[in-house]
């Protein structure tokens, strides 16, 4: 079940994002994160309109997304930047394609028109699946980003609506 996220979802999505932290280079923070923090993350999404959704099996939050303003400006406010993570649990059950499919489905009611998915380029299974919704590589930005000393490169892909 996909569902609008809320405060009492949080310590689940901190557990999420801070194992991703921890196991992968999907996000590029080397130090985990309070529940406070991703509180305050919440709070900021939802007053500035923007969806946080979560996946829940069994009364279980086992993932989430998100989407965010891509860049600083009005210009900007029909691109939106989003974030799909799940617990390892239950990588590869498809519930990354539900959230995503989710989160293009809200864009599209918020009268949004392109979607950007920045990826760490050694996330082929991420770079595979948002390629097959349409996503399409439109940057590949090597060394912008560092995590435990190596040098990482940032892949953008890019939905038009």
């Amino acid at each position: 079940m996909i569902r609008n996220a809320t405060r009492e979802d949080i310590s689940a999505i901190t557990a999420i994002y801070n194992d991703v932290i921890a196991t992968t280079n999907a996000i590029y923070r080397e130090n985990q994160v309070e529940v406070s923090e991703r509180m305050d993350w919440f709070e900021d999404k939802n007053s500035h309109g923007y969806p946080v959704i979560v996946a829940e099996q069994e009364g279980a939050v086992v993932g989430y997304g998100v989407f965010g303003s891509f860049r600083f400006g009005e210009g900007y406010n029909h691109t939106v930047e989003h974030s799909v993570h799940v617990g390892v649990s239950h990588r590869g059950q498809g519930i990354g394609k539900n959230i995503l499919e989710h989160l293009m489905q809200i864009a599209r009611e918020q009268n949004r028109k392109v979607m950007v998915a920045a990826i760490d380029s050694t996330n082929v299974a991420s770079i595979n699946l948002h390629a097959a919704y349409g996503f399409k590589e439109s940057a590949r930005m090597p060394h912008v980003a560092q995590k435990h000393g190596q040098l990482l490169d940032l892949v953008l892909m890019q939905l038009e609506l």
